[in-house]
């Protein structure tokens, strides 16, 4: 059987010292539930001595029902000349009410004496006296050892009695932290198989590294190949400085890769969706270039590579995406190819084939289109539109007659200084509507949501998550080509749509238009398929 191996997410706690980051009580409570969904062993959940939120945080976390995780608190070893009865942060760890307590305590001597102004031996009874008492208490203790690698490195023998006092203490889980992030893989083996070679028969060896070198997740690899059983990271990396260990690599690293037992069986599946609930919580975007669960992860743009894909995934792809709960992706541009056109028409016309005059004459209006500055691989709703359109299964909701917008400085009430109108029309109807708003893009986007809404009610529920602007050509200054990419979701699906233009607001209203339609059509389909 592959050998288990625990996995802590420290999201919550490590994690939440990364820069922006900042969670209420409630945001903390759902990514609980979801990383008890993904099925972590243990879920590092703050330090209640440190702040009020967090100790209310562990008082409501109290009535969850966990199916798989536990909660741990989080604290340090008791102050020096003083007991832990008397230590209010040791005293916090008992109030937080966890049945599992995570204390860190300082592995190097030149803490020790230089930041803690404390001697060598007086360090190794607060390591032992708060692991005792907190095992006294009837708490499970997983000790964290504080700059190991950096003090095994300067003083290897002191370095290890701050892991032997933590056992005599009653701590199960000795955590080698590489907190400085600059220790080397063939460093982290080596003294990783140390700790292991000692400890191995009274506790598990754990590992918890930082990026600063990039190499956290490397080492994190390497010290459970060394015998590490216990891994501590962040689900999404992020963290202090250059983040922590990125879990969701790791974790599908060790079960995928390498034979390890991480997760509950199917859960890992379920990697991809988590981590953008995580991200979503966090408001942050997921990085669509992170291993196994980015957006760009299974995404192919060369058309050799999709050729070869479309005939066999392993050609190109290093584990099915559905492992961990990602999807396939092909690029659409100029460079895809003739297979990469195929295959997204066949989604709307499956009696399309290689030889049918409608590919070359798509592919020849996306090299056009490219040319003028559109890059469909980043606007799958107007790739999915100009296909339509190519093939005749596209009809307009709406035929525009004008629209005009204004400004005015200064701001008026509500900082809406930006006005729109517009006038469409439907089925021979012609409705009039106008709209205010912070630019004039947000007002036109106002006016033309008030014009549709009579005739198409669905689109009170698109909601416009993104809106970027790239200048094309930064060459002719303010007459410069502008590319607008434009995210949209209904609360169920999302969709980017695109415009390029001179006018920023004509580009805009290019891109806004194509996400109304997109998610009409979708409407319009999703309906067709339920009556059959």
């Amino acid at each position: 059987m592959a050998r288990s191996i625990d996995i802590l997410d420290s999201t919550l706690r490590d994690g939440a010292q990364g820069e922006g980051i900042s969670y209420s009580v409630q945001d903390k409570l759902h990514i609980v539930q979801a990383l008890d969904e993904l099925g972590v062993t243990y879920i590092e959940a703050g330090n209640p001595g440190s702040n009020p939120k967090d100790m209310e945080f562990f008082q409501k976390a109290a009535s969850l029902r966990l199916n798989h995780a536990k909660l741990a608190a989080f604290g340090s070893t008791r102050r020096k000349d003083c007991t832990c009865a008397e230590d209010a942060n040791v005293q916090s760890l008992l109030a937080a009410g966890t049945e599992h307590v995570v204390i860190f305590g300082k592995s190097w001597d030149f803490q020790v004496t230089e930041i803690l102004h404390a001697t060598l031996e007086e360090n190794l009874a607060m390591i032992r006296d708060t692991c005792a008492y907190l095992r006294e208490q009837g708490k499970t203790v997983l000790y964290d050892a504080e700059h190991f690698f950096t003090g095994f490195q300067k003083n290897a023998d002191y370095a290890l009695k701050t892991l032997e006092a933590a056992v005599e203490g009653g701590a199960t889980v000795l955590t080698l932290c590489e907190t400085k992030g600059g220790c080397m893989p063939d460093e982290c083996r080596a003294i990783t198989q140390a700790a292991v070679e000692r400890f191995k028969e009274r506790a598990v060896v754990g590992i918890h590294t930082h990026n600063d070198s990039g190499l956290a997740v490397a080492n994190s690899l390497i010290a459970v190949q060394a015998g590490a059983g216990h891994v501590q990271g962040v689900l999404l990396g992020f963290g202090e400085r250059t983040g922590n260990a990125n879990l969701s690599t790791i974790i599908a690293d060790l079960q995928l890769k390498m034979g390890y037992a991480c997760l509950p069986e199917r859960r890992i599946e379920k990697l991809t969706s988590i981590c953008k609930r995580v991200a979503e919580i966090t408001n942050i975007p997921l990085d669509p270039f992170m291993p196994y669960v980015g957006q760009n992860a299974f995404t192919h743009k060369a058309g050799m590579h999709i050729d070869a894909v479309l005939k066999n995934p392993a050609a190109y792809e290093h584990v099915d995406p559905a492992a961990v709960g990602n999807e396939r992706v092909f690029l659409m541009s100029e460079v895809a190819g003739r297979s990469m056109i195929i295959e997204k028409i066949k989604k709307f016309d499956g009696t399309i084939t290689k030889d049918s005059p409608v590919v070359a004459d798509i592919i020849k209006q996306v090299k056009e289109k490219e040319h003028e500055g559109y890059q469909f691989e980043g606007a799958e709703g107007s790739f999915e539109l100009l296909v339509r359109k190519a093939i005749g299964k596209y009809q307009p909701f709406f035929t525009l007659h004008y629209y005009k917008t204004s400004g005015e400085i200064p701001l008026v009430e509500q900082n809406l200084y930006a006005f729109a109108q517009l006038k469409i029309e439907v089925d021979g109807h012609v409705q009039v509507a106008a709209g205010e708003g912070n630019g004039p893009v947000n007002a036109l986007d106002n006016a033309l949501r008030a014009a549709l809404k009579t005739f198409y009610p669905a689109v009170e529920h698109i909601r416009l998550t993104d809106y970027k602007v790239r200048v094309l050509d930064g060459k002719s200054a303010t007459a410069a080509r502008v590319r607008v990419l434009i995210e949209s979701s209904d609360g169920t699906d999302s969709w980017t749509t695109m415009g390029v233009s001179c006018d920023v607001v004509e580009a805009s209203w290019s891109a806004l238009v194509d996400s109304f339609e997109y998610k009409l059509i979708k409407d319009i389909e999703r309906r067709y398929q339920k009556l059959l």
